[in-house]
């Protein structure tokens, strides 16, 4: 049986994607296991560049562009910081590689098994640990399902594996999932749950979430805010992706001058989230490479309020944007205007019957037909750097076609507080997005925004709707259904979503990353939000 899942769906990484991984690291990739014909997941653990070039006992050190807005508790942690820390902390039975998001067994022993139409069971790895000595057990494994599917704990992650309806150990090695509905793509799609030790998250959940203890290759040390996260190699890790380092620090560097300093400066490696500004100037010293994402910036209009409640004032606003222009502009062009909800060239893309051409004049009608005139509304945003480059561009055009815009810049944490968008006190939200650290098919994608109470209830109020309602619908039929009926109901959901615009992309991002290549072995930049130092060494 390979380690990597050879008879599942697999969640698809686009061929450039994939070539580029294959091109950077050479024959003696850090790939080798996950992308191997052949050989069990007890074979030897992975290994990257030239024999004798990575020295273990080196220390990584990168600068992180987001500080911790959450804990790490992988039951709940949605912090892009927390999520990115926890690929390195944290196993799943199933894992997506950060890079090619090609999916491996992690602390499965062998691919997930299907024993009929609703019956899977997974054996887990020989002699895994957690970072406490203790082992991984089966019932750690059904703990860990079942705090997620538990309605008490409101777990940000069960709204991905609805469709599990029980899980037990039923034995030492083995354990067996009931679903309620058929799903293909289940082995997958259970990487978004990570395997906790029960005796240490059931005694103090608070306790846990900020120190957290997991079976990947690297623990946990200790996390400042608004300073840094240091993680240690786990010697007992005895899976296919070992650390190759002896430790790792991540300074978190929300200002985008400390990142690009820390790098010129030799004091990281790697940064993330590169400003566009600088990518030139870094690529005199360093690699960088913009990549392109699923991760978008959208709109989110409150429908609780009027105008917003009406889909011609939403659809005005977008025609009313020069998307092509403000990326120029703002992003000095790292980014794709949105031609539908999945980005083009990405594995999912459908274009979309309705797309926000630029149409000063279509706005000024759709307005008109709204019976909408002298509108004043709050631009609310995210103060990510880019972001508030990008925010004046769209009130200057909002402004020229008579709608007087005031822009609020908050912090994420605040953005959705209760007293906000948690609270449906807003008008308009622009902010970035990127559920593809969660999984790349495109059920995963749509289900983040579109599915379940987080975001259509109690962020933009569309949960009512005749249309929601059609696309709930839609969804859950799109599991079981055949590729070629599952690509129909999701090209028809994505063009409901494009025209009623509740929530929806005006572009889809590139991605910035710098790294040092004469310092690290095997690094790769990511097509997500975040970075990742999984099968990289230090030379």
């Amino acid at each position: 049986m390979s380690n990597t899942l050879q008879n599942l769906p697999a969640t698809p990484a686009s061929r450039r994607t994939f070539l580029k991984a294959a091109g950077v690291l050479g024959a003696a990739t850090a790939f080798t296991a996950t992308l191997a014909a052949c050989g069990s997941s007890d074979s030897k653990p992975e290994t990257s560049g030239p024999a004798g070039a990575i020295n273990k006992d080196g220390s990584i050190e990168a600068g992180i562009s987001y500080s911790l807005s959450t804990g790490f508790d992988p039951m709940s942690s949605s912090g892009a910081t927390p999520m990115a820390a926890n690929l390195h902390i944290f196993e799943g039975l199933v894992e997506l590689h950060p890079a090619t998001r090609e999916p491996y067994n992690a602390l499965a022993k062998e691919d997930p098994k299907q024993i009929d139409d609703l019956t899977w069971q997974v054996t887990i790895r020989d002699g895994a640990k957690f970072h406490d000595g203790t082992p991984v057990t089966t019932e750690d494994v059904a703990y860990s399902f079942e705090r997620v599917l538990d309605p008490a704990n409101a777990a940000l992650f069960a709204q991905f594996i609805f469709f599990i309806d029980s899980v037990k150990a039923l034995d030492d090695k083995t354990v067996e999932f009931k679903l309620k509905t058929a799903f293909a793509g289940f082995g997958p799609r259970i990487s978004v749950v990570k395997v906790v030790p029960k005796a240490i998250a059931s005694k103090d959940q608070k306790s846990f979430d900020a120190n957290p203890v997991g079976t990947g290759p690297y623990k946990f040390v200790s996390a400042a805010k608004d300073d840094k996260i240091v993680f240690a190699r786990n010697d007992d890790y005895n899976g296919s992706k070992p650390a190759l380092a002896k430790d790792m620090t991540w300074f978190l560097l929300s200002d985008a001058s400390a990142r690009v300093t820390a790098m010129q400066s030799g004091r990281v490696q790697a940064i993330e989230d590169v400003p566009y500004l600088d990518v030139d100037a870094l690529k005199s010293k360093v690699d960088v490479e913009s990549v392109q994402s699923f991760g978008l910036m959208f709109l989110m209009f409150n429908l609780s309020k009027a105008p917003f409640d009406k889909k011609e004032v939403r659809q005005a606003l977008h025609y009313a944007i020069d998307k092509d222009a403000l990326i120029k502009t703002a992003l000095l062009g790292n980014a794709a205007a949105a031609t539908s909800y999945f980005q083009d060239g990405g594995a999912n893309y459908q274009k979309a019957s309705t797309v926000y051409t630029y149409d000063a004049e279509k706005a000024k009608s759709l307005l008109a037909d709204a019976g909408v005139s002298g509108l004043k509304l709050t631009l609310t945003s995210t103060d990510t750097a880019w972001v508030k480059d990008v925010t004046p561009l769209i009130k200057s055009n909002w402004d020229a076609i008579g709608v007087q815009t005031t822009l609020e810049p908050l912090a994420s944490a605040a953005v959705y507080a209760p007293d906000k968008v948690g609270g449906l006190n807003y008008d308009v939200l622009a902010a970035p997005g990127d559920p593809s650290v969660f999984g790349n098919d495109a059920d995963i994608l749509l289900s983040w925004f579109y599915r379940g109470d987080t975001w259509a209830k109690n962020r933009f109020a569309w949960s009512d709707s005749a249309e929601y309602k059609e696309v709930q619908t839609k969804l859950d039929a799109a599991l079981a259904a055949s590729e070629a009926d599952a690509k129909k109901l999701y090209s028809e959901i994505i063009n409901i979503v494009a025209e009623q615009a509740p929530l929806y992309p005006i572009f889809h991002r590139k991605l910035p990353t710098a790294w040092n290549p004469k310092e690290l072995d095997g690094f790769t930049p990511l097509p997500t939000t975040g970075i990742s130092f999984i099968g990289v060494g230090r030379v």
